[in-house]
């Protein structure tokens, strides 16, 4: 049994190695194991497509987009692969698969950036498959755990466009390797019990969800180091006792270390960010070599928004505060959002700005049902007589003279954040992340 002191530090480096691991389980059990969760989508390896964007009414992640209708598949991998398909796109249409495992490790994109826009059969892994990639399948993408989710975005225009939405979403396949090629299906894997997890579970029982969560993830040679530690109090495939079984005292010095290991991700978001005009910038999401065994940068990444996507397939300035810092309030100020004439985000796809509550990261209620302001509704919007754009952010109507260019806020904190989907990489560009010759403009108050 470690020392009380070495405890602390174990559940400290444990909870910050372990938070986007329980975090994903958490969205896993509410999407594809519990029917009755209020957020059930759909059994493993079959997809779920949302023929709708999310609303406030969508409480399982935070900071979700209400761009792109979404479709969800939660891979099991364990008894054989999974080919996914998708159909052919219209050139303009953004469009992703975001394949992220367990580890909340992105090991690959379907898009029109990473793939182009043809239709295409493309086949999904676990870590240990061994085999060779069979005819028609375009490629072959390693998950490092044995559970994963391909998370669909399907950009939608406008409402009328949600038939067409609808009609790709029903191009989507998912299905087993056997049954793509015909063949016999293996043997099933076994049944898993798998643990009731909701908000304060996740707190309570935190560690006993990581241990749970590591069987299904073979370690990589960077989590070595942290999985020994893990052991030393009985968490992970290779403890020698159970964490049940430790003393009050070392429980509560892990009560102690998770609660500074939160401090420091949440220190982690606010140090860690480029901030240009007030707007915060981070590179937080990627693959196995991108994170390296940045623990902490993983952490952040999960905390700021769970399943972002990595920076060339989309980058998101994020911000509380305007330049000064002051933070940004709905029920003290309105505020205006210019962009000066020819400087929309500079995307290949397409940009958007969304309003959430500060408090919950979750969109609002409002009377127009509006959460966000994007490049498509630009027909539709006003323009100044300098040919700039002027978005104006209240928690009231500006008038219905101005009603094309609000984004409704909350009667409180606000939090908004700006996505530039297939960002340009050559400038004006938002790349390198926060340091790109393109700035976001600062948020005005207005007087």
């Amino acid at each position: 049994m470690p020392s009380l002191e070495e405890t602390k530090a174990i559940a400290e480096a444990g909870f910050i190695y372990g938070l986007p691991i329980v975090m994903n389980y958490a969205v896993m059990y509410e999407y594809a194991v519990d029917k009755n969760s209020g957020q059930f989508k759909a059994p493993f390896n079959q997809i779920k497509n949302e023929a709708r964007v999310f609303t406030y009414k969508d409480t399982a992640v935070i900071t979700a987009n209400s761009d792109t209708p979404y479709s969800f598949a939660w891979l099991d991998l364990r008894a054989e692969p999974i080919v996914l398909s998708v159909p052919a796109f219209e050139k303009d249409r953004y469009h992703s698969v975001q394949l992220e495992d367990g580890n909340t490790f992105i090991y690959g994109y379907i898009s029109n950036r990473a793939t182009g826009n043809e239709a295409g059969d493309y086949m999904v892994v676990g870590p240990d498959w061994k085999g060779e990639k069979p005819p028609g399948i375009k490629k072959v993408f390693r998950s490092t755990t044995q559970f994963s989710l391909a998370g669909y975005r399907t950009q939608l225009f406008n409402p009328e466009d949600m038939p067409n939405v609808v009609k790709i979403q029903s191009g989507y396949k998912v299905q087993p390797l056997s049954a793509y090629l015909k063949q016999p299906l293996p043997p099933s894997a076994p049944t898993i019990d798998f643990p009731k997890i909701d908000k304060e579970l996740a707190k309570t029982n935190f560690f006993e969800y990581l241990d749970f969560a590591l069987k299904f993830a073979p370690p990589g040679p960077e989590e070595k180091e942290i999985r020994a530690k893990l052991a030393k109090i009985g968490v992970g495939p290779d403890k020698t006792f159970e964490f049940k079984e430790l003393s009050p005292e070392h429980k509560a010095q892990i009560v102690l270390g998770m609660k500074e290991g939160e401090a420091k991700i949440k220190q982690y978001l606010e140090d860690g960010q480029e901030v240009v005009n007030g707007w915060g910038m981070l590179n937080l999401f990627g693959n196995r070599g991108f994170f390296n065994g940045d623990w902490l940068k993983r952490a952040a990444g999960a905390q700021g928004g769970i399943y972002g996507n990595e920076a060339a397939e989309a980058t998101y300035p994020l911000t509380r505060t305007l330049a000064d810092g002051q933070p940004l309030d709905g029920s003290k100020h309105k505020y205006t959002l210019t962009f000066p004439a020819g400087t929309y985000p500079p995307v290949n796809a397409f940009w958007s700005v969304t309003m959430y509550d500060g408090k919950t990261q979750l969109l609002i209620e409002n009377p127009i049902n509006r959460y966000l302001i994007n490049s498509p509704m630009l027909p539709n919007m006003k323009k100044n007589a300098d040919g700039s754009l002027t978005l104006y952010i209240q928690k009231d109507s500006p008038g219905a003279d101005k009603e094309s260019n609000w984004l409704p806020a909350p009667d409180g904190q606000i939090y908004l954040v700006m996505r530039l989907y297939w960002p340009k990489e050559t400038p004006p560009s938002i790349l390198p992340v926060g340091k790109g010759t393109w700035k976001p403009p600062s948020i005005e108050i207005v007087k």
